[in-house]
């Protein structure tokens, strides 16, 4: 399920394009402090990003800027104005494509899933998560060594994935097993314990002890390298 973070002060657009996407299977947030937009993009940690240029307190592309220094996710900017200059600006400042409003939702859909399967499904190919001379290759769910394949169950590949995603950071117990439960797979916090201990004992087998680390009350944590 991809995360879209959308940043549009019109009340009535925002709820509209957020149901619409949802409909179609997508997790959606739209941000409520236009004052702190990067408060929610960091918490939310989206895939994708809609944004208006015009906005309170700091435009579009002062957030775009913003999100560009921590991150190359995807942002599409939905705009009124559509001249040639801003259109410029937008791609300028880092943006990935321009749709001008007023928008027809299918457009908008189909303009969302290229994006998210050129960035995502078509690099995940030959994406790989490196970890203690190893590595996990995400287009299939396996943690490579030198010639040793470990076969993960799709919640272990899910939370080795997202432990390197944020290396030198705890992720939580819940954010975990909100990612788990993402995959339809019903997780409970004894469910939880039980997958990442064997999650470690099969990084073990191939040298890689204590490399998930436990942080009491808090969750786990993979250091930095």
């Amino acid at each position: 399920m991809y995360r879209i973070f959308l940043v549009e002060d019109d009340p009535i657009i925002a709820q509209t394009v957020q149901k619409h996407l949802i409909s179609w299977g997508w997790q959606v947030k739209a941000a409520a402090d236009f004052a702190h937009v990067m408060e929610d993009f960091a918490a939310f940690d989206p895939q994708l990003v809609l944004l208006d240029i015009k906005l309170p307190f700091y435009n579009g592309f002062h957030w775009c800027g913003e999100i560009r220094k921590i991150s190359r996710v995807p942002v599409i900017f939905l705009s009124s104005a559509d001249d040639n200059m801003n259109i410029v600006m937008a791609m300028h400042m880092g943006g990935d494509d321009f749709i001008p409003k007023p928008f027809d939702l299918n457009v908008l859909t189909a303009k969302v899933q290229a994006l998210l399967r050129r960035t995502y499904e078509f690099s995940r190919d030959q994406a790989q998560l490196p970890l203690g001379g190893g590595a996990l290759l995400l287009n299939t769910g396996v943690f490579v060594k030198g010639e040793v394949r470990l076969e993960l169950t799709r919640n272990e590949f899910r939370i080795l994935e997202m432990l390197l995603e944020n290396r030198g950071r705890t992720v939580s117990r819940d954010a975990l097993m909100e990612r788990l439960w993402s995959t339809d797979s019903f997780v409970d916090e004894n469910t939880l314990s039980v997958n990442v201990n064997r999650l470690r004992k099969k990084l073990e087998t191939v040298g890689l002890s204590d490399v998930i680390r436990t942080r009491k009350g808090d969750g786990y944590l993979i250091d930095a390298p």
